[in-house]
């Protein structure tokens, strides 16, 4: 009678199966996904959403300086029919809107430069505007200050006694440094109509809400529609910041400036406007 051999018993190792191979990636492969990253996120900051900071204190305290702004560039622009189930809405009165300033500033070499800029918007078109005191009269209705906002009476110099208190006397000379423009001291004249300044067509009125520290529609003129970027959306970062900070030309100032974030970080953030809502 012959004897049986037991089976001998497999090992732990020998019961699992194989281990997948690791596959490396490519070099190739690694550039094709960092491109597509890029490409997406170029896609998203220049088709939907924008980065702005705050530079200057015209529209505090609504905004102040050092907020770094989340700006919505689809819901103000115009419609295309390759994006048909995108809401799309005309500009309205009350919105804070970003948009290119519609007359160019010399830059520091004297070649003019199209400024991008964030203020209310006052009048739509065909609206009546009047100012009184600093208080704005639109359409005969006299408006509520903006939440926060400062205002000051006699703000400005008088450009028409009929026009009454507010409205620039627009030669360069009585204006801020680089506020009136030659062109609208001109035009504006040709908009009155009863003492009201009226919004044309396809154009609109901006003004910050730091009414007295403002250089908007008051003096270089209306906004046409197609230089409307977008709107706010809410404000991702605020820092304390001083306002002549963005004027600051040179490399030198700004390696010192991201030295001075880094180091108050944490002190000089505006926790309490993290993720605040603009409006």
């Amino acid at each position: 009678m012959t004897k049986k051999n037991k089976p001998t018993p497999k090992t732990p190792a020998e019961t699992q199966p194989a281990a997948e191979e690791r596959v490396e990636e490519t070099f190739p492969e690694a550039v094709a996904s960092i491109l597509s990253v890029l490409v997406i996120g170029l896609f998203i900051l220049t088709f939907l959403g924008q980065n702005y900071v705050i530079p200057s204190g015209s529209m505090e305290k609504t905004l102040l300086v050092g907020d770094h702004l989340l700006v919505d560039r689809i819901t103000l622009a115009p419609p295309t029919k390759w994006m048909p189930l995108v809401h799309f809405r005309e500009p309205r009165r009350g919105d804070i809107v970003v948009f290119i300033k519609p007359v160019p500033d010399p830059d520091v070499e004297g070649n003019p430069q199209y400024l991008t800029l964030v203020k209310r918007l006052i009048g739509v078109p065909g609206d009546h505007i009047h100012l009184r005191n600093g208080i704005v009269i639109l359409n005969g209705v006299a408006q509520n200050l903006p939440k926060d906002g400062e205002n000051s009476p006699n703000l400005l110099n008088m450009a028409d006694q009929e026009f009454l208190d507010e409205f620039p006397s627009i030669s360069p000379a009585n204006a801020p440094s680089g506020g009136a423009t030659e062109a609208w001291a001109v035009d504006f004249h040709n908009h009155f109509e009863n003492g009201d300044l009226v919004v044309p067509s396809g154009k609109y009125f901006m003004m910050g809400d730091n009414r007295h520290n403002s250089l908007d529609s008051r003096y270089w003129g209306f906004v046409p529609r197609e230089n409307i970027v977008g709107r706010p959306l809410f404000n991702y970062w605020s820092f304390v910041t001083p306002e002549d900070q963005y004027e600051k030309p040179g490399i030198g100032n700004s390696v010192v400036w991201l030295g001075h974030v880094a180091l108050h970080f944490f002190s000089d953030t505006r926790w309490n406007r993290t993720l605040h809502r603009v409006q």
